[in-house]
């Protein structure tokens, strides 16, 4: 198989200003993302108003971009060798913010903490993008696809060990506030290096090379330049603000009935009808709140056999629905 000759487009010393600005746009993009969800733990927005439809595509767009710009950066930084000092400090830095999100959020929300969260993803995808960024551009991009595609088609009970969700091809899909896990998200790396290494040989960087910062996107330039700090620092920083603001203006009480309606219903209308989901949810409820099932997952337990049950009132609850959906529509 041949390798395409390394030729990168800019000296190695200079930085790509468009670059940096798409970075940039990303980070506010994510603080954006982040800012809501605050909003909703608080309880001024549902809580589940970014898990779903519109609110989590905008996520997954942001956590997709961010993944394509490390491609990027890894064939405009090693594209005509790796530079092993720079790219071990970097590496560095970010497996290191990554540990010590896993050790905070474990500390604050040890049912969710994120075990396997963006920085873990750019950490080990960095390493595994190094095989990727001299090969053809082509093949590059075709194992993106694979890659992006095996968790629709490949899962295996082996992976559900907690040891192995990193990998991302396990049958249920675990809890955390920031889950990145291999498949699909490698992807996004995979492509980002192959465009590139497609941009280099048309000149694109080149051009891109030639533009430079004036003040309107000097901000944003900045801050691209500064990424690492500026995602660790800019979620404290949110979550200070909506607290102090809670404690002037504090959020009306919903009831853990309202909640769980709005939430279930939001699941559920991603895949059925409004007029389903509105029976389903009601069913949802009352079975799960005769057996104190819903106290318990409000008050935050999450275990085997509280999931089993859970999965098992769905099933009941989707059977007796769609019959009586059927039923309606028959008579």
């Amino acid at each position: 198989m041949s390798i395409d000759p390394p030729a990168p487009p800019v000296p190695a010393s200079k930085r790509i200003v468009a670059i940096d600005v798409a970075r940039g746009l990303a980070l506010l993009a994510m603080a954006s993302y982040h800012f809501t969800w605050d909003l909703g733990f608080f309880g001024y927005t549902d809580p589940s108003l970014t898990v779903f439809g519109g609110w989590k595509l905008y996520a997954r767009c942001i956590a997709s971009t961010f993944l394509f710009l490390v491609g990027v950066s890894l064939v405009l930084a090693h594209g005509r060798g790796i530079r092993w000092r720079g790219f071990w400090k970097r590496l560095a830095m970010v497996g290191g913010a990554a540990l010590a999100i896993t050790a905070v959020t474990l500390v604050a929300v040890p049912d969710e903490f994120i075990f396997f969260g963006i920085l873990h993803e750019i950490t080990v995808a960095s390493l595994l993008g190094l095989l990727f960024v001299r090969l053809p551009a082509l093949l590059t991009l075709l194992v993106a696809a694979l890659v992006v595609a095996a968790p629709f088609f490949l899962s295996f009970s082996l992976f559900d060990h907690p040891l192995l969700w990193w990998v991302g091809l396990s049958t249920a899909i675990p809890r955390s506030n920031d889950y990145v896990p291999i498949f699909p998200w490698f992807g996004a790396v995979l492509a980002g290096i192959g465009a590139t290494r497609l941009a280099v040989t048309s000149g694109l960087f080149t051009w891109l090379g030639s533009f430079t910062a004036n003040r309107f996107v000097r901000p944003l330039v900045f801050i691209g330049r500064h990424s690492l700090a500026f995602y660790l620092i800019h979620q404290p920083v949110l979550i200070a603000c909506v607290w102090l603001f809670s404690q002037i203006s504090p959020a009306p009480v919903q009831n853990r009935e309202q909640g769980f309606l709005h939430s279930c219903a939001a699941s559920c209308e991603e895949t059925r009808d409004s007029a389903f989901c509105t029976a389903y949810c009601g069913c949802m409820l009352e079975a799960l709140g005769k057996d104190g099932t819903l106290q318990l997952m409000s008050g935050g337990r999450d275990d085997p056999e509280l999931r089993a049950h859970v999965t098992e009132m769905a099933g009941m609850c989707t059977a007796t629905t769609d019959d009586a959906v059927t039923g309606g529509e028959m008579q």
